[in-house]
């Protein structure tokens, strides 16, 4: 595994681990996944919270290993020790004590913190173990959707601490969860976010070959008939990132100043340029 893919877990998990002891703990606040499983058993048997993660994510890291194979493992391994490792010493450096008492803030800033680290653990393409797992296998075995099951496991868990929770304490801990799985799509999405750009002008040949020349970007000319004037021609279709959005409407305007314009944001791209090594010409 390559060091920046290890350093970028290690980095997630930390964020994760800092979220929990800087604000969950201190503030009691509730969440979902292992975490929230983790204060159920504290709450009703002692168990520390970094203990009883430590030992339910090796017990849903042999499931994984076993149901999902070698490669899972190995990029789970990580996460799995790592994190309860980590939370130990955050617990012990803390003393339990966060760095502000406002529920709601610890609210935000629990969930961006989780979010964040989450993402980074998922962009580089390992798994955070714990309860990611559960859903994976059923995924495997019974083909269910991993975000509807991981749903209704984090509802679950959170229903679970409703016995021991004040009405307020359980609206903060649905806010969490949905928080913190809004910046994880966020940051899934960092720098994928490209814009199609579909251009109809009489001069599309040109437009075309400006495009390619100029900015570096491939395109394709499609055959189009116009709807009222039923004369033939070529529409272009190109897709840039969004800095390079302003230059394809520069030099589409100064070659065709009547040149008709429809841009999308697409939220992935794949091939030469965007995942693939750009040859500049």
């Amino acid at each position: 595994m390559p060091m920046k893919k290890i350093l970028t877990i290690l980095l997630g998990n930390t964020l994760y681990a800092l979220a929990v002891a800087l604000f969950i703990l201190p503030n009691n606040l509730i969440t979902g996944g292992s975490t929230g499983l983790a204060l159920v058993f504290q709450h009703q048997f002692g168990i520390p919270v970094s203990v009883f993660v430590g030992i339910f994510n090796v017990i849903m890291f042999v499931a994984g290993a076993f149901v999902l194979g070698k490669a899972f493992a190995l990029t789970t391994i990580l996460s799995t020790f790592y994190y309860p490792f980590i939370l130990g010493v955050f617990e012990r450096w803390f003393g339990g004590s966060g760095i502000t008492n406002d529920t709601m803030l610890a609210t935000v800033f629990a969930g961006l913190l989780i979010g964040a680290g989450i993402g980074m653990v998922i962009r580089s393409g390992a798994s955070t173990g714990g309860m990611d797992i559960p859903p994976l296998i059923l995924n495997k075995k019974l083909k269910l959707p991993v975000s509807m099951t991981m749903s209704i496991f984090d509802c679950l868990i959170l229903l679970t601490q409703m016995i021991f929770s004040s009405k307020e304490q359980i609206l903060y801990g649905i806010l969490l969860v949905l928080l913190y799985t809004t910046v994880l799509d966020k940051v899934l999405m960092i720098g994928r976010n490209q814009m199609q750009v579909k251009i109809i002008s009489e001069k599309s040949e040109a437009i075309s070959e400006a495009i390619r020349t100029k900015l570096d970007r491939g395109t394709t000319l499609i055959h189009s008939e116009g709807g009222h004037t039923r004369k033939e021609g070529y529409a272009v279709l190109t897709v840039v990132s969004s800095r390079e959005l302003s230059k394809v409407n520069d030099l589409t305007m100064s070659i065709d100043e009547n040149a008709f314009m429809i841009i999308n944001q697409v939220n992935e791209v794949r091939g030469r340029g965007f995942t693939l090594h750009k040859e500049y010409m």
